[in-house]
């Protein structure tokens, strides 16, 4: 007698860990039973990976935050023993996100940062208690919705680095030359709406609306006390906030030694030009 994993399943295992995501087996069967399906699915391949609920009943939390990494699967375990894996998890810095149907996978879904219920076979309780519903109890579909929340954080990272910079370009632009050349105008007001009519919306919405690029799930995920702003991405507003001010004030002092209306054009045209080719990079 065989009840095999579903075939999505092993490959659902294999993007979790090209993420950088640990997937753990909790299960009530037989300790044999449990790594058979896991060995199958890639999610442990060593015996020695395999623990039962009775054995983490006698280790103390320092043994257990120990050893909690090299364990793969969890067999033959209560309801208080799903709970104590999650807090430990959390308490080491992990996001953790836990699936389960029945009423005993109740209080370990609450106490996880998502708790994921299982649409068809779940119990009313499960369901309520949980954040989030798989509503064709799929594993595979968790994974399709990871990648299509990194996704929308990716776009929307975009979108703020693009139009924050952007902006940043224009006000720096018309700061300083209100500043140094006081007698010139440097840009008439429908040309500043037409500006942000044109290069912010359009091609913000465009950011927010791209594709997820290629190496998506190969990324580990971030720190959840990181902001929009870590890695670098600040520095990246400011310094292209600056780069395109320059770009803008210098076609306006080449096209001023003209006319002051040759600078204005120049600036003008200068100040869609920057944003589009930075909108591409």
């Amino acid at each position: 007698m065989i009840d095999p994993p579903r075939q999505e399943a092993k490959l659902a295992v294999e993007k979790c860990k090209d993420a950088k995501m640990i997937p753990i087996m909790i299960t009530g069967d037989h300790a044999n039973t449990a790594f058979a399906i896991a060995k199958q699915i890639g999610i442990a391949e060593k015996q020695n990976q395999v623990m039962l609920g009775s054995q983490l009943d006698e280790l103390s939390d320092e043994e257990y935050k120990k050893i909690i990494y090299d364990i793969r699967v969890y067999a033959r375990v209560s309801p208080e023993n799903k709970v104590r894996i999650v807090k430990t998890f959390k308490s080491l810095g992990n996001i953790v996100a836990m699936t389960g149907d029945g009423v005993n996978d109740a209080p370990s879904l609450k106490t996880a940062d998502i708790g994921v219920g299982m649409g068809i076979t779940g119990t009313d309780v499960t369901k309520e208690v949980a954040d989030m519903l798989v509503t064709d109890d799929n594993f595979a579909t968790i994974i399709v919705a990871v990648e299509e929340g990194r996704k929308i954080y990716t776009n929307i990272k975009k979108t703020i680095t693009f139009l924050l910079s952007a902006n940043m370009g224009e006000i720096l632009s018309l700061l300083f030359a209100t500043i140094l050349f006081p007698q010139y105008v440097f840009l008439l007001p429908v040309q500043i709406l037409f500006v942000n009519l044109i290069t912010d919306s359009l091609p913000a919405i465009a950011l927010g609306l791209e594709p997820p690029e290629k190496s998506l799930m190969q990324k580990p995920p971030r720190e959840s006390k990181k902001t929009v702003f870590s890695d670098g991405t600040g520095w990246q507003i400011v310094i292209m906030g600056i780069m395109q001010t320059v770009a803008i004030l210098l076609c306006f002092v080449i096209g001023e030694k003209t006319s002051e209306l040759v600078g204005t054009t120049m600036a003008f045209y200068s100040l869609n030009l920057v944003q589009l080719f930075y909108l591409l990079s």
